[in-house]
């Protein structure tokens, strides 16, 4: 999937002239803790967010700092924090350079430069000009419904071997270790794991194969530094 998919077309933005009384007011009228800051063609050059709201003089959330911590910060530094503090116009007080995605950019890339940049939302631009939003809530949009069974019931045997591919997919299970056992859609799961988060994936990768009415758990466990074997229940 692409960000196109999920994406919040209609922005509320704001421009840098504005103030940041004014700026406030529309995120919390709107119920947003963020604004992409444009020009008046539509061109992005900035966001103004929450975080960059935290330390005012007015809230009284000034940035303090020892006076040993005082001697190592720059002038530069401390004129800079002066200016977020008191700055009234939001191109004072918004952050740039903003990270931004494509329409075209894929939903894992996106996430990708969300948690790197650690981030809430990202601008979506064609051409330096903002088309829209993605923000983290925007991922949940495809998890409202659960996904939809195509064509024909699976066989057991089917079930059996589209359980048996996926185990070999994924690292954690490439030892062989893990095997699937299908009778009328009940997956029985035989043999062993290292570690206990290896039988939470395996019934995860068990219950989304389509056909799948109940997975029964005969998993041992198997210490890895003692070798203890514990027997499923």
């Amino acid at each position: 999937m692409r960000v196109n998919t999920i994406m919040t077309s209609a922005v509320i933005t704001i421009q840098s002239t504005a103030t940041v009384a004014e700026a406030a007011n529309l995120m919390l009228s709107n119920r947003i803790s963020g604004l992409p800051v444009v020009e008046p063609q539509g061109m992005l050059v900035g966001l103004i967010s929450e975080s960059d709201l935290l330390r005012r003089s007015e809230l009284d959330t000034e940035r303090q700092r020892s006076w040993w911590l005082g001697l190592l910060a720059s002038p530069g530094k401390v004129a800079e924090e002066y200016i977020r503090a008191h700055g009234r116009k939001v191109e004072e007080v918004m952050s740039t350079p903003v990270m931004t995605v494509s329409p075209y950019t894929t939903l894992g890339e996106a996430v990708d430069l969300m948690e790197k940049s650690k981030v809430k939302r990202l601008p979506v631009v064609t051409d330096g000009r903002l088309v829209g939003i993605v923000t983290r809530s925007d991922f949940l949009k495809p998890l409202r419904e659960p996904p939809a069974e195509t064509g024909q019931p699976l066989s057991d045997v089917a079930i059996a071997a589209a359980i048996a591919e996926e185990l070999a997919a994924q690292s954690w299970a490439k030892n062989g270790l893990i095997r699937a056992s299908v009778n009328n859609g009940v997956v029985t799961l035989n043999g062993s794991v290292l570690d206990e988060r290896e039988r939470g994936a395996a019934i995860v990768a068990a219950e989304n194969v389509p056909g799948v009415t109940m997975i029964r758990d005969q998993l041992a466990w198997i210490d890895p530094s003692y070798g203890i074997v514990i027997q499923a229940p």
